[in-house]
Protein backbone atom coordinates (compact mmCIF):
# COMPACT_ATOMS: atom_id res chain seq x y z
CA UNK A 1 0.00 0.00 0.00
CA UNK A 2 3.25 2.11 -0.58
CA UNK A 3 2.20 3.14 -3.52
CA UNK A 4 -0.92 4.60 -2.48
CA UNK A 5 0.81 7.86 -0.59
CA UNK A 6 3.29 8.35 -3.16
CA UNK A 7 3.26 11.78 -5.31
CA UNK A 8 3.00 11.48 -9.32
CA UNK A 9 6.81 12.95 -8.78
CA UNK A 10 7.77 10.38 -6.48
CA UNK A 11 6.48 7.84 -8.44
CA UNK A 12 8.38 9.20 -11.79
CA UNK A 13 11.52 9.04 -9.79
CA UNK A 14 10.70 5.14 -8.43
CA UNK A 15 10.29 4.00 -12.26
CA UNK A 16 12.90 5.69 -13.92
CA UNK A 17 15.33 4.42 -11.28
CA UNK A 18 14.01 1.25 -11.24
CA UNK A 19 14.70 0.85 -15.40
CA UNK A 20 17.83 2.54 -14.77
CA UNK A 21 17.24 5.72 -17.24
CA UNK A 22 18.42 9.16 -16.96
CA UNK A 23 15.87 12.42 -16.69
CA UNK A 24 17.29 13.01 -20.15
CA UNK A 25 16.02 9.64 -21.48
CA UNK A 26 13.09 10.00 -19.52
CA UNK A 27 11.98 13.17 -21.18
CA UNK A 28 13.44 13.06 -24.70
CA UNK A 29 12.42 13.85 -27.30
CA UNK A 30 9.83 16.42 -26.23
CA UNK A 31 10.55 17.83 -22.45
CA UNK A 32 14.11 18.30 -21.01
CA UNK A 33 15.98 16.89 -18.08
CA UNK A 34 15.65 20.26 -16.25
CA UNK A 35 11.50 19.86 -16.69
CA UNK A 36 11.54 15.94 -15.52
CA UNK A 37 13.48 17.31 -12.51
CA UNK A 38 10.96 19.30 -11.44
CA UNK A 39 8.28 17.04 -11.42
CA UNK A 40 10.69 14.41 -9.79
CA UNK A 41 10.66 16.93 -6.98
CA UNK A 42 7.27 18.16 -6.77
CA UNK A 43 7.41 21.47 -7.87
CA UNK A 44 4.91 21.11 -11.03
CA UNK A 45 2.32 18.80 -11.59
CA UNK A 46 2.13 17.10 -15.16
CA UNK A 47 -0.08 18.41 -17.62
CA UNK A 48 -2.18 15.74 -19.50
CA UNK A 49 -0.40 15.46 -22.21
CA UNK A 50 3.41 15.55 -20.39
CA UNK A 51 1.28 12.41 -18.10
CA UNK A 52 1.04 10.73 -21.26
CA UNK A 53 4.84 11.25 -22.15
CA UNK A 54 6.60 10.37 -19.01
CA UNK A 55 4.01 7.29 -18.66
CA UNK A 56 5.21 6.07 -22.46
CA UNK A 57 8.87 6.57 -21.98
CA UNK A 58 8.39 4.62 -18.40
CA UNK A 59 6.49 1.81 -19.56
CA UNK A 60 3.10 2.28 -17.71
CA UNK A 61 -0.06 3.04 -18.30
CA UNK A 62 -1.07 7.06 -17.24
CA UNK A 63 -3.61 6.40 -15.02
CA UNK A 64 -0.87 3.98 -13.36
CA UNK A 65 1.30 6.67 -13.06
CA UNK A 66 -1.26 9.41 -11.53
CA UNK A 67 -2.88 7.04 -9.23
CA UNK A 68 -0.35 4.13 -8.67
CA UNK A 69 -2.78 1.24 -9.18
CA UNK A 70 -1.35 -0.91 -11.45
CA UNK A 71 -2.85 -1.77 -15.35
CA UNK A 72 -5.91 -3.50 -15.24
CA UNK A 73 -6.54 -3.50 -12.04
CA UNK A 74 -9.82 -2.27 -11.98
CA UNK A 75 -10.58 -5.14 -15.10
CA UNK A 76 -9.54 -7.72 -12.33
CA UNK A 77 -11.25 -6.55 -9.36
CA UNK A 78 -14.63 -6.89 -11.83
CA UNK A 79 -13.75 -10.07 -12.51
CA UNK A 80 -13.13 -11.11 -9.59
CA UNK A 81 -16.21 -9.51 -8.10
CA UNK A 82 -18.52 -11.60 -10.48
CA UNK A 83 -16.46 -14.18 -9.44
CA UNK A 84 -17.87 -13.88 -5.96
CA UNK A 85 -21.35 -13.38 -7.21
CA UNK A 86 -21.20 -16.68 -8.82
CA UNK A 87 -19.89 -18.29 -5.43
CA UNK A 88 -22.70 -16.37 -3.84
CA UNK A 89 -25.57 -17.64 -6.30
CA UNK A 90 -24.50 -21.29 -6.49
CA UNK A 91 -22.29 -21.80 -3.68
CA UNK A 92 -21.19 -21.46 0.17
CA UNK A 93 -22.35 -18.13 1.45
CA UNK A 94 -19.48 -17.79 4.31
CA UNK A 95 -17.04 -18.59 1.35
CA UNK A 96 -18.71 -15.75 -1.36
CA UNK A 97 -18.59 -13.23 1.63
CA UNK A 98 -14.74 -14.19 1.92
CA UNK A 99 -14.21 -13.26 -1.40
CA UNK A 100 -15.90 -9.99 -1.33
CA UNK A 101 -13.92 -8.91 2.01
CA UNK A 102 -10.52 -9.55 0.46
CA UNK A 103 -12.14 -7.78 -2.78
CA UNK A 104 -13.17 -4.91 -0.80
CA UNK A 105 -9.68 -4.46 0.73
CA UNK A 106 -8.21 -4.45 -2.37
CA UNK A 107 -10.57 -2.08 -3.94
CA UNK A 108 -10.20 0.54 -0.95
CA UNK A 109 -6.39 0.32 -0.99
CA UNK A 110 -6.73 1.67 -4.52
CA UNK A 111 -9.60 4.24 -3.40
CA UNK A 112 -11.69 2.37 -6.42
CA UNK A 113 -15.19 3.45 -5.60
CA UNK A 114 -17.15 1.63 -7.84
CA UNK A 115 -15.62 -1.78 -6.74
CA UNK A 116 -15.67 -1.35 -3.00
CA UNK A 117 -19.27 -0.26 -3.52
CA UNK A 118 -20.31 -3.34 -5.22
CA UNK A 119 -18.32 -5.27 -2.49
CA UNK A 120 -20.39 -3.60 -0.14
CA UNK A 121 -23.54 -4.71 -2.09
CA UNK A 122 -21.94 -8.21 -2.29
CA UNK A 123 -21.57 -8.48 1.41
CA UNK A 124 -24.83 -7.21 2.11
CA UNK A 125 -26.33 -10.10 0.36
CA UNK A 126 -24.55 -12.57 2.04
CA UNK A 127 -25.53 -11.05 5.26
CA UNK A 128 -29.24 -11.53 4.28
CA UNK A 129 -28.54 -14.79 3.74
CA UNK A 130 -27.31 -15.68 6.89
CA UNK A 131 -29.82 -13.81 9.06
CA UNK A 132 -26.84 -11.04 10.31
CA UNK A 133 -29.42 -7.81 9.76
CA UNK A 134 -27.63 -5.54 11.18
CA UNK A 135 -24.71 -6.03 9.23
CA UNK A 136 -26.20 -6.21 5.81
CA UNK A 137 -27.64 -2.55 7.16
CA UNK A 138 -24.09 -1.52 7.48
CA UNK A 139 -22.57 -3.28 4.45
CA UNK A 140 -25.70 -1.44 2.14
CA UNK A 141 -25.62 1.85 3.59
CA UNK A 142 -21.98 2.08 2.84
CA UNK A 143 -22.53 0.78 -0.52
CA UNK A 144 -25.22 3.83 -0.93
CA UNK A 145 -22.78 6.52 0.41
CA UNK A 146 -20.14 5.50 -1.60
CA UNK A 147 -22.32 5.70 -4.88
CA UNK A 148 -24.12 9.35 -3.59
CA UNK A 149 -23.14 11.14 -6.51
CA UNK A 150 -23.92 8.22 -9.21
CA UNK A 151 -27.23 8.32 -11.31
CA UNK A 152 -30.15 6.76 -9.44
CA UNK A 153 -29.86 3.66 -11.16
CA UNK A 154 -27.21 2.82 -9.74
CA UNK A 155 -28.09 3.20 -6.18
CA UNK A 156 -31.12 0.79 -6.63
CA UNK A 157 -29.17 -2.42 -5.73
CA UNK A 158 -28.10 -0.71 -2.49
CA UNK A 159 -31.46 1.17 -1.93
CA UNK A 160 -33.55 -2.28 -2.37
CA UNK A 161 -31.12 -4.22 0.12
CA UNK A 162 -31.49 -1.76 2.60
CA UNK A 163 -35.85 -2.04 1.97
CA UNK A 164 -34.70 -5.88 2.39
CA UNK A 165 -33.32 -5.77 5.49
CA UNK A 166 -35.78 -3.73 7.32
CA UNK A 167 -38.64 -5.58 5.71
CA UNK A 168 -37.28 -9.29 7.26
CA UNK A 169 -36.43 -7.06 10.58
CA UNK A 170 -40.36 -6.24 10.50
CA UNK A 171 -40.17 -2.86 9.67
CA UNK A 172 -42.45 -3.04 6.62
CA UNK A 173 -43.27 0.69 6.84
CA UNK A 174 -40.37 1.92 6.38
CA UNK A 175 -39.33 -0.48 3.92
CA UNK A 176 -41.82 0.77 1.28
CA UNK A 177 -40.57 4.29 2.40
CA UNK A 178 -37.29 3.90 1.10
CA UNK A 179 -38.50 1.90 -1.88
CA UNK A 180 -41.50 4.56 -2.82
CA UNK A 181 -38.81 7.54 -2.50
CA UNK A 182 -36.42 5.23 -5.02
CA UNK A 183 -38.90 4.91 -7.00
CA UNK A 184 -39.82 9.06 -7.36
CA UNK A 185 -36.34 9.80 -7.84
CA UNK A 186 -36.04 7.30 -10.31
CA UNK A 187 -39.26 7.80 -12.51
CA UNK A 188 -39.19 11.40 -12.23
CA UNK A 189 -34.95 11.76 -13.07
CA UNK A 190 -36.61 11.14 -16.48
CA UNK A 191 -34.05 8.31 -16.92
CA UNK A 192 -35.95 5.12 -17.91
CA UNK A 193 -33.71 2.50 -16.74
CA UNK A 194 -35.83 -1.09 -16.42
CA UNK A 195 -33.55 -2.77 -14.84
CA UNK A 196 -33.79 -0.97 -11.89
CA UNK A 197 -37.26 -0.33 -12.14
CA UNK A 198 -37.60 -4.07 -12.27
CA UNK A 199 -35.87 -4.19 -9.37
CA UNK A 200 -37.46 -1.90 -6.67
CA UNK A 201 -41.14 -2.46 -8.22
CA UNK A 202 -40.10 -6.15 -7.79
CA UNK A 203 -38.70 -5.37 -4.48
CA UNK A 204 -41.89 -4.12 -3.09
CA UNK A 205 -44.26 -6.16 -3.79
CA UNK A 206 -43.82 -8.23 -0.42
CA UNK A 207 -43.96 -5.73 2.45
CA UNK A 208 -47.28 -4.06 0.35
CA UNK A 209 -49.01 -7.85 1.09
CA UNK A 210 -47.12 -8.12 4.16
CA UNK A 211 -49.29 -4.88 4.84
CA UNK A 212 -52.11 -5.79 3.50
CA UNK A 213 -51.96 -2.96 0.81
CA UNK A 214 -53.22 -5.32 -2.33
CA UNK A 215 -54.09 -2.71 -4.70
CA UNK A 216 -50.61 -1.29 -4.23
CA UNK A 217 -48.93 -4.35 -4.36
CA UNK A 218 -51.25 -5.60 -7.12
CA UNK A 219 -50.04 -2.03 -9.11
CA UNK A 220 -46.17 -2.89 -8.44
CA UNK A 221 -46.54 -6.48 -10.11
CA UNK A 222 -48.46 -4.84 -13.37
CA UNK A 223 -45.24 -2.28 -13.56
CA UNK A 224 -42.99 -4.72 -13.31
CA UNK A 225 -44.44 -6.92 -15.11
CA UNK A 226 -44.26 -4.27 -18.14
CA UNK A 227 -40.90 -3.46 -17.33
CA UNK A 228 -40.13 -7.41 -17.91
CA UNK A 229 -39.63 -7.53 -21.66
CA UNK A 230 -37.30 -4.16 -21.57
CA UNK A 231 -35.04 -5.80 -19.17
CA UNK A 232 -31.72 -7.07 -19.16
CA UNK A 233 -31.01 -8.97 -16.69
CA UNK A 234 -32.70 -12.42 -16.27
CA UNK A 235 -31.96 -13.25 -12.74
CA UNK A 236 -34.75 -10.12 -12.18
CA UNK A 237 -37.28 -11.20 -14.26
CA UNK A 238 -37.24 -14.23 -12.89
CA UNK A 239 -37.50 -12.60 -9.13
CA UNK A 240 -40.49 -10.69 -10.78
CA UNK A 241 -42.20 -14.20 -11.62
CA UNK A 242 -41.71 -15.22 -8.01
CA UNK A 243 -42.99 -11.96 -6.29
CA UNK A 244 -45.90 -11.63 -8.93
CA UNK A 245 -47.25 -15.31 -7.80
CA UNK A 246 -47.63 -13.39 -3.96
CA UNK A 247 -49.86 -10.98 -5.77
CA UNK A 248 -51.82 -13.59 -8.04
CA UNK A 249 -52.05 -15.72 -4.79
CA UNK A 250 -53.34 -12.90 -2.87
CA UNK A 251 -56.22 -12.61 -5.39
CA UNK A 252 -56.62 -16.42 -5.02
CA UNK A 253 -55.34 -16.82 -8.64
CA UNK A 254 -53.97 -19.98 -7.93
CA UNK A 255 -53.27 -21.66 -11.44
CA UNK A 256 -52.01 -18.34 -12.73
CA UNK A 257 -49.29 -18.41 -9.32
CA UNK A 258 -48.44 -21.52 -9.81
CA UNK A 259 -47.42 -20.76 -13.73
CA UNK A 260 -45.44 -17.88 -13.00
CA UNK A 261 -43.28 -19.84 -10.36
CA UNK A 262 -43.03 -22.47 -13.06
CA UNK A 263 -40.99 -19.68 -15.29
CA UNK A 264 -39.06 -18.29 -12.35
CA UNK A 265 -37.73 -21.89 -11.47
CA UNK A 266 -37.01 -22.41 -15.01
CA UNK A 267 -34.80 -18.84 -15.23
CA UNK A 268 -33.36 -20.21 -12.14
CA UNK A 269 -32.43 -23.41 -13.05
CA UNK A 270 -30.83 -22.13 -16.35
CA UNK A 271 -29.14 -18.93 -14.23
CA UNK A 272 -28.11 -21.83 -11.05
CA UNK A 273 -29.41 -19.30 -8.57
CA UNK A 274 -29.84 -22.39 -5.86
CA UNK A 275 -30.84 -19.57 -3.31
CA UNK A 276 -33.73 -18.07 -5.63
CA UNK A 277 -34.65 -20.97 -6.83
CA UNK A 278 -35.47 -22.33 -3.60
CA UNK A 279 -37.55 -19.43 -3.17
CA UNK A 280 -39.59 -20.71 -6.18
CA UNK A 281 -40.25 -24.58 -4.55
CA UNK A 282 -40.78 -22.16 -1.17
CA UNK A 283 -43.77 -20.28 -3.21
CA UNK A 284 -45.02 -23.10 -5.09
CA UNK A 285 -45.26 -25.16 -1.56
CA UNK A 286 -47.27 -22.30 -0.60
CA UNK A 287 -49.78 -22.38 -3.80
CA UNK A 288 -50.33 -26.17 -2.96
CA UNK A 289 -51.12 -25.67 0.35
CA UNK A 290 -53.47 -23.21 -0.85
CA UNK A 291 -55.14 -25.39 -3.59
CA UNK A 292 -55.27 -28.70 -0.46
CA UNK A 293 -52.74 -30.45 -2.01
CA UNK A 294 -50.45 -30.71 1.35
CA UNK A 295 -48.38 -33.66 0.49
CA UNK A 296 -47.39 -31.58 -2.49
CA UNK A 297 -46.85 -28.99 -0.02
CA UNK A 298 -45.31 -30.69 1.90
CA UNK A 299 -42.47 -31.97 -0.50
CA UNK A 300 -42.03 -28.72 -2.18
CA UNK A 301 -41.20 -26.65 1.31
CA UNK A 302 -38.96 -30.13 2.45
CA UNK A 303 -36.68 -29.32 -0.81
CA UNK A 304 -36.69 -25.49 -0.51
CA UNK A 305 -35.85 -25.92 3.38
CA UNK A 306 -32.67 -28.11 2.53
CA UNK A 307 -31.69 -26.29 -0.19
CA UNK A 308 -31.87 -23.07 1.84
CA UNK A 309 -29.82 -24.98 5.08
CA UNK A 310 -27.50 -26.05 2.47
CA UNK A 311 -26.38 -22.97 1.46
CA UNK A 312 -26.71 -21.55 5.01
CA UNK A 313 -29.51 -19.24 4.43
CA UNK A 314 -30.53 -19.34 7.83
CA UNK A 315 -33.12 -16.82 8.08
CA UNK A 316 -35.06 -17.48 4.87
CA UNK A 317 -34.53 -21.43 5.58
CA UNK A 318 -36.45 -20.52 9.22
CA UNK A 319 -38.89 -18.21 7.09
CA UNK A 320 -39.73 -21.95 5.08
CA UNK A 321 -40.10 -23.55 8.61
CA UNK A 322 -43.56 -21.50 9.68
CA UNK A 323 -44.90 -22.37 6.91
CA UNK A 324 -43.86 -26.03 6.64
CA UNK A 325 -45.36 -26.35 9.95
CA UNK A 326 -48.26 -25.29 8.77
CA UNK A 327 -48.59 -27.53 6.35
CA UNK A 328 -46.92 -30.49 8.32
CA UNK A 329 -50.12 -29.18 11.49
CA UNK A 330 -52.93 -29.39 8.80
CA UNK A 331 -52.19 -33.01 8.12
CA UNK A 332 -52.66 -33.95 11.39
CA UNK A 333 -48.89 -33.67 13.21
CA UNK A 334 -48.79 -31.61 15.57
CA UNK A 335 -46.08 -33.15 17.67
CA UNK A 336 -43.29 -32.17 14.95
CA UNK A 337 -45.22 -29.17 13.64
CA UNK A 338 -45.14 -27.69 17.46
CA UNK A 339 -41.15 -28.74 17.79
CA UNK A 340 -40.15 -27.12 14.05
CA UNK A 341 -41.85 -23.78 15.28
CA UNK A 342 -40.06 -23.87 18.79
CA UNK A 343 -36.69 -24.11 17.11
CA UNK A 344 -37.80 -21.17 14.77
CA UNK A 345 -38.16 -19.11 17.78
CA UNK A 346 -35.38 -20.46 19.74
CA UNK A 347 -33.61 -18.74 16.97
CA UNK A 348 -35.10 -15.68 16.01
CA UNK A 349 -33.86 -12.84 17.43
CA UNK A 350 -36.51 -9.60 19.03
CA UNK A 351 -34.26 -7.82 16.05
CA UNK A 352 -34.67 -9.90 13.24
CA UNK A 353 -38.16 -12.22 11.46
CA UNK A 354 -40.91 -10.31 13.23
CA UNK A 355 -43.70 -11.02 10.83
CA UNK A 356 -42.33 -15.16 10.46
CA UNK A 357 -41.85 -15.16 14.85
CA UNK A 358 -45.40 -13.59 14.85
CA UNK A 359 -46.78 -16.29 12.45
CA UNK A 360 -45.21 -19.09 14.75
CA UNK A 361 -46.63 -18.12 17.69
CA UNK A 362 -50.32 -17.93 15.93
CA UNK A 363 -49.46 -21.39 14.42
CA UNK A 364 -48.04 -22.68 18.10
CA UNK A 365 -52.02 -20.99 19.64
CA UNK A 366 -53.60 -22.50 17.12
CA UNK A 367 -51.95 -26.11 18.76
CA UNK A 368 -52.44 -25.11 22.01
CA UNK A 369 -56.28 -24.36 21.65
CA UNK A 370 -56.85 -27.41 19.48
CA UNK A 371 -55.35 -29.06 21.79
CA UNK A 372 -57.39 -27.58 25.12
CA UNK A 373 -54.51 -25.45 26.21
CA UNK A 374 -56.44 -22.25 26.19
CA UNK A 375 -54.35 -20.29 28.31
CA UNK A 376 -51.46 -21.47 26.40
CA UNK A 377 -53.08 -20.27 23.65
CA UNK A 378 -54.07 -17.10 24.65
CA UNK A 379 -49.58 -16.44 25.60
CA UNK A 380 -49.52 -17.16 21.89
CA UNK A 381 -51.71 -15.44 20.98
CA UNK A 382 -50.52 -11.77 22.81
CA UNK A 383 -47.04 -12.52 21.90
CA UNK A 384 -47.58 -13.02 18.00
CA UNK A 385 -50.05 -9.79 18.25
CA UNK A 386 -47.55 -7.62 19.58
CA UNK A 387 -44.47 -8.87 17.41
CA UNK A 388 -47.30 -8.12 14.32
CA UNK A 389 -48.67 -5.01 15.52
CA UNK A 390 -44.43 -3.79 15.90
CA UNK A 391 -43.94 -4.41 12.20
CA UNK A 392 -47.21 -3.36 10.90
CA UNK A 393 -48.47 -6.37 9.44
CA UNK A 394 -52.21 -5.63 9.30
CA UNK A 395 -53.59 -8.16 7.53
CA UNK A 396 -51.98 -11.24 9.90
CA UNK A 397 -52.34 -8.89 12.65
CA UNK A 398 -56.14 -8.54 11.79
CA UNK A 399 -56.68 -12.32 11.91
CA UNK A 400 -54.28 -12.94 15.32
CA UNK A 401 -56.94 -10.08 16.98
CA UNK A 402 -59.79 -12.43 15.47
CA UNK A 403 -58.39 -15.63 16.94
CA UNK A 404 -57.96 -13.94 20.26
CA UNK A 405 -60.94 -12.16 20.25
CA UNK A 406 -63.21 -15.27 19.43
CA UNK A 407 -61.09 -17.20 22.21
CA UNK A 408 -61.72 -14.66 25.07
CA UNK A 409 -65.42 -13.99 23.84
CA UNK A 410 -65.99 -17.91 24.41
CA UNK A 411 -64.45 -17.52 27.55
CA UNK A 412 -67.03 -14.78 28.64
CA UNK A 413 -64.45 -12.43 28.78
CA UNK A 414 -66.28 -9.67 26.51
CA UNK A 415 -64.42 -6.36 27.50
CA UNK A 416 -61.21 -8.42 26.40
CA UNK A 417 -62.18 -9.89 23.16
CA UNK A 418 -63.58 -6.55 22.48
CA UNK A 419 -60.27 -4.57 22.47
CA UNK A 420 -58.81 -7.46 20.80
CA UNK A 421 -61.53 -6.97 17.92
CA UNK A 422 -60.56 -3.22 18.33
CA UNK A 423 -56.57 -3.90 18.08
CA UNK A 424 -56.70 -5.52 14.33
CA UNK A 425 -59.28 -3.16 13.12
CA UNK A 426 -57.01 -0.38 14.04
CA UNK A 427 -54.62 -0.59 10.92
CA UNK A 428 -57.37 -0.96 8.77
CA UNK A 429 -59.00 1.98 9.86
CA UNK A 430 -56.13 4.60 10.07
CA UNK A 431 -55.29 6.47 6.86
CA UNK A 432 -52.10 6.33 5.38
CA UNK A 433 -50.89 3.42 7.22
CA UNK A 434 -49.17 1.56 4.03
CA UNK A 435 -46.62 4.20 3.29
CA UNK A 436 -45.19 7.19 4.55
CA UNK A 437 -46.56 9.47 1.70
CA UNK A 438 -48.68 9.05 -1.32
CA UNK A 439 -47.75 6.63 -3.90
CA UNK A 440 -45.06 6.69 -6.20
CA UNK A 441 -44.45 8.68 -9.35
CA UNK A 442 -45.18 6.68 -12.69
CA UNK A 443 -42.48 5.45 -14.61
CA UNK A 444 -41.89 8.09 -17.76
CA UNK A 445 -43.97 7.12 -21.33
Amino acid sequence: MAERSETVGERVYRLRTQRGMTQRQVAAPSYTAAYVSTVEAGKVRPSQKALHHLAGRLGVDSRELLTGQPAHLATGLRLGLTGAQHTLATGDTAEAAREFTGLLAEAEGYELTEESAAAQLGLGECALESGDLAQAHTCFEAAERLLADAAPARRAPAVRGRAVAHLLAGELRYSCYLLENALDELNNSGHHDPDALLLLYTAAIAPYLDMGAHARAAHAAEQALSLAPSATDSARVAALHRSVARTLLAENRIAEADASLAKAAELYRTLRLRTELAHCHWMRGYVHAQSGDLEQAEREMRTAREMLAAKRATLYAEQVEVELADVVRRRGRTDEARELLRGVLATAGQERAAVHAGAAHRLLGLIAQEAGELEGAEEHYVSALSLLERAGAAGDLADVCRLLGDLLRRAGRTEAAMDAYRTGLGPRMTRGVTTLGPAPAEPPA
